[in-house]
């Protein structure tokens, strides 16, 4: 599992575009959010606890805040960071199928990018 959040933390860090201003989420970056819910919720299944996930996770954010924007990927920003959160804190708080935490996060993700063309 160490491993596993190790990986994470470091495609957070790595290969994003660079942009100017706030971050606009990309298709791309909600299905791979998606991944990333749905494999916490399958390790909440295999026995990790919320304080250990959401810890490491803190933890992680923390390092990837040490690189600029441009260069994270999808916690560019506060808003990235709230959604992705608060997602894998619902995994914990309100257990579900690991693949139904998963389209919800799409979803929302995908209402975040509604929301952004509209402007």
């Amino acid at each position: 599992m160490k491993s596993f959040l190790s990986g994470i933390a470091l495609a957070w860090g790595m290969a994003c575009l660079p942009n100017a201003g706030a971050h606009d989420l990309s298709v791309t970056e909600c299905q791979e959010g998606r991944d990333f819910i749905r494999n916490a919720a399958l390790s909440r299944d295999q026995g990790l606890s919320r304080e250990e996930f959401i810890g490491r996770m803190q933890g992680d954010l923390e390092l990837i805040k040490a690189f600029p924007p441009d260069l994270r990927w999808f916690v560019q920003d506060t808003d990235d960071e709230h959604l992705l959160v608060g997602a894998a804190e619902k995994v914990f708080d309100a257990p579900d199928d690991p693949e139904r935490h998963g389209d919800e996060f799409l979803t929302s993700c995908f209402a975040s990018i509604d929301r952004v063309t509209r402007r």
